[in-house]
This record gives C-alpha cells, sequence and structure tokens, in this order.
C-alpha cells in the first residue's frame, strides 16, 4: 500500500464512523449538548469537517467545499466562511442547531470527496515538502495532512461517544 493509498483509506474513516453516529439519529439527540456546556454531536460532526475542509482547501489552493458547493447556505449559521469553530464556547456550539442528519453528512462526504482528490496525485517529494517553519520541528505537508485527518477522527470518536452518553438504548459499532 502507498503513503497515497493509506492517506485515502484513513480520510474515509470519520465519515464512515459518521454513517454509523447518524444512522437513525433524532433532532433531539444530534443537537443536544450533555451538562448543557459540551459539544453537541451535530457540533463535532460540522466541525470535523469544516477544520478539515478549511485546511486541505488551504493546501490545495482550491475554494472550500463550504462555499464552492453552497454548504454555507444550507447551513445558514451566520459565520465567517472561514470560521471552523475553534475556540467555540457553549452558546457557539449551541447555534449549530442541525434538523436533519442528511445535511451535516453530505458535506462531510463532499469533504471527504475533496480531500482523496487531492491526495490522490501527491507524490512522496508533495508530502515531505516543508509547508509550516513556525513550528519545531517544521511541519511538512504530509504531517499537516495526518494532523487534519486525525482531528476529524478524533471528533468523530467523540459524536459516537456523545450518542452513547445521551441516548442509553444505542449501541453502535464504534
Amino acid at each position: 500500500m502507498s503513503a497515497n493509498e493509506l492517506l485515502e483509506d484513513a480520510a474515509q474513516r470519520p465519515a464512515q464512523v459518521a454513517g454509523e453516529v447518524l444512522d437513525g439519529i433524532s433532532e433531539d439527540t444530534l443537537n443536544r449538548m450533555p451538562g448543557d456546556t459540551q459539544n453537541s454531536i451535530a457540533w463535532l460532526i460540522w466541525h470535523a469537517a469544516r477544520q478539515q475542509d478549511v485546511q486541505i482547501a488551504h493546501l490545495s489552493g482550491e475554494d472550500q467545499v463550504w462555499t464552492s458547493q453552497g454548504w454555507e447556505r444550507k447551513f445558514d449559521l451566520d459565520r465567517e466562511a472561514n470560521d471552523f469553530g475553534f475556540g467555540d464556547g457553549p452558546e457557539d456550539v449551541a447555534r449549530v442547531h442541525v434538523s436533519d442528519p442528511k445535511l451535516l453528512r453530505g458535506y462531510l462526504d463532499a469533504v471527504t470527496s475533496a480531500t482523496v482528490d487531492y491526495l490522490r496525485p501527491l507524490s512522496d517529494a508533495d508530502l515531505e515538502e516543508v509547508i509550516d517553519e513556525s513550528w519545531d520541528p517544521p511541519v511538512t505537508r504530509g504531517v499537516r495532512i495526518v494532523s487534519t485527518i486525525d482531528d476529524a477522527a478524533q471528533h468523530l470518536g467523540q459524536a459516537a461517544y456523545v450518542r452513547g452518553l445521551v441516548q442509553d438504548s444505542w449501541h453502535g459499532k464504534y
């Protein structure tokens, strides 16, 4: 398996988990914030997709899926185009209210597709290219991609945990 194939597989895992987490979910469960202060499933999945979209768009030089495919209108969240929820407090999280889980799944799938399309032609030299020298050690394109995928995977794991936490009867495979 090549590095690209490995990255493509990893990039698709969060969307697979999202499918399980969102299957049969109610609007209440989707938007419930444990303790009224913790991240909802809707926010976690939205944020996982947004951070990946913003970072992959930056790496590729392409427009974000959020704006180029009209997802910002579909979600209607009144946020800046580059806002992906970093630093959101409980009030911000609560404003990410989604009535239809298909909206979240559609956006995450679109971001995943754009990510895989970006990854496919990258060479080993592309992955080794230093893209950010402000860190010690400097960050390569490959490291940034892994970080982006890891962030999405962790947030989807959190979404699965929250689903089990707020819906006792749910026992997904994750």
